[in-house]
């Protein structure tokens, strides 16, 4: 028996097992793929955007800002502490579930759920990839070989969905909000090594003026950068002509210049990490067919955009494709029916609530794969309330993460990395001050 079984180890799934077992409860954490992290250590996404001087809920987010500095993974740029290393963020999180005592499987997840009225009783995870039996070793040397307890259902208290497409909401019955005309575009993320930052830096300083779009700083003797460039009207952008000589060129493809975002890396002092390719192709994120799709033809653009920036940008004359993200970068897909559904309008109206579980001011970003229809409104301090996290549905269920009950705009806000870092812990805690009650 746990008090909380977490499904899925990114970033809220994280912070809420971190936050819970720190508290002294039992919880086990369940995650897909070999290592914790998801968006930052599968998608590569980097560095953490900042959401405002007055975020709530930010406990596990310092903590892993003191774990990842402690081991060279992570450095303050242009007054944002959240520039991390992808490769060392795993290490970190190693530790930090290692020090909250938090039970933690990997490669494999939640295949199926068990019921009783309007509670999930316990969950049973998928024993395909896992050995049919365990190993113990006597005192002899000898290999003992026992019933593998995985293969059991497991029971908890709280069942916490942070798979980002909400999959135990589904294998549950829940009822959810999306509709199929809303979707924004998907993206796949890579890293180019050996790059000499020092001659890119200074190159990228001479062309471009604008300082709300690139920036360069020297931390401790190693340059750090981040510089952006769309296809779309807004603004004049400096890199625009390098982009249309190699479309004309043909080079590159008109529709892989649509959206070009670079950052450095901690801990990587010759390494870029992009924010692209974002692909204009309508994905479903939750089909097989698309998603694979996907996954070729952006990496077909990688190729591109890589040979892209040998050729036109100074310091890239030797650099070489290190990394490609293993997940696409999903900004939506299902988003659960909850307690309270949230909305746009709770934005703009800044409508405050009894347990908010997040303060942020980070902007309305919708993606779009047409010219000039993406939206990126301001906005200043906005709540999101527990019930949001709260399935409509199951009593003892949470959902933390993209997929939380919010309407496609308000969820465009709230999908960051910090939100969902204070969503998780939120979730957490307002569940260790129920256990508390009783």
């Amino acid at each position: 028996m746990y008090d909380i079984i977490v499904a899925g180890g990114g970033t809220s799934g994280c912070a809420a097992a971190y936050t819970a077992g720190k508290a002294g409860l039992k919880v086990l954490l369940i995650e897909k793929n070999i290592h914790l992290g998801g968006s930052i250590t599968s998608g590569l996404v980097v560095p953490v955007m900042k959401s405002g001087e007055n975020q709530i809920n930010t406990e596990f987010y310092n903590a892993l800002i003191s774990e990842l500095s402690a081991i060279g993974g992570q450095v303050t740029y242009q007054g944002n502490s959240g520039w991390f290393n992808p490769e060392l963020t795993k290490i970190a999180l190693d530790r930090l579930m290692e020090k909250a005592s938090v039970d933690v499987i990997l490669g494999t997840s939640i295949e199926s759920v068990q019921k009783a009225g309007r509670d999930i009783v316990s969950v049973s995870i998928n024993t395909k990839i896992l050995s049919e039996y365990s190993e113990q070793i006597d005192t002899n040397n000898n290999y003992i070989y026992s019933h593998n307890i995985l293969s059991e259902p497991i029971a908890a208290r709280y069942i916490i969905d942070a798979t980002g497409n909400c999959e135990i909401g589904k294998i549950s019955g829940c009822d959810f909000l999306e509709e199929n005309h809303e979707n924004q575009p998907v993206s796949l993320r890579f890293i180019m090594s050996g790059v000499d930052l020092s001659v890119f830096a200074k190159w990228l300083l001479e062309v471009d003026k604008d300082r709300e779009v690139t920036s360069v700083e020297e931390i401790d003797g190693v340059v750090h950068l981040s510089t952006a460039y769309t296809w779309d009207n807004d603004k004049d952008w400096a890199l625009a002509p390098f982009f249309d000589d190699a479309v004309n060129k043909n080079l590159i493809k008109d529709y892989d210049r649509n959206y070009f975002q670079i950052f450095t890396v901690a801990g990587m002092p010759d390494a870029v990490a992009f924010n692209c390719p974002r692909l204009v192709d309508k994905i479903n994120p939750l089909n097989i067919m698309d998603t694979s799709m996907a996954l070729k033809y952006a990496r077909s653009s990688i190729l591109r955009l890589s040979r892209f920036c040998k050729t036109y940008f100074p310091g890239f004359e030797n650099a070489y494709v290190s990394n490609i993200a293993d997940m696409l970068g999903v900004r939506v897909s299902r988003r659960i029916k909850g307690r309270y559904v949230y909305t746009i309008d709770d934005i703009t109206e800044h409508r405050t609530f009894e347990h908010p579980v997040v303060v942020s001011d980070y902007p309305v970003d919708v993606h779009s794969a047409q010219k000039d229809e993406s939206i990126l409104d301001k906005t200043s301090d906005y709540q999101l309330p527990i019930e949001a996290l709260m399935s409509a549905d199951i009593d003892n269920l949470f959902v933390i993460g993209r997929c939380i009950s919010a309407d496609f705009k308000a969820q465009a806000a709230l999908r960051v990395q910090a939100s969902c870092f204070s969503m998780g812990e939120g979730a957490a805690k307002y569940i260790i001050n129920t256990l508390k009650e009783y």
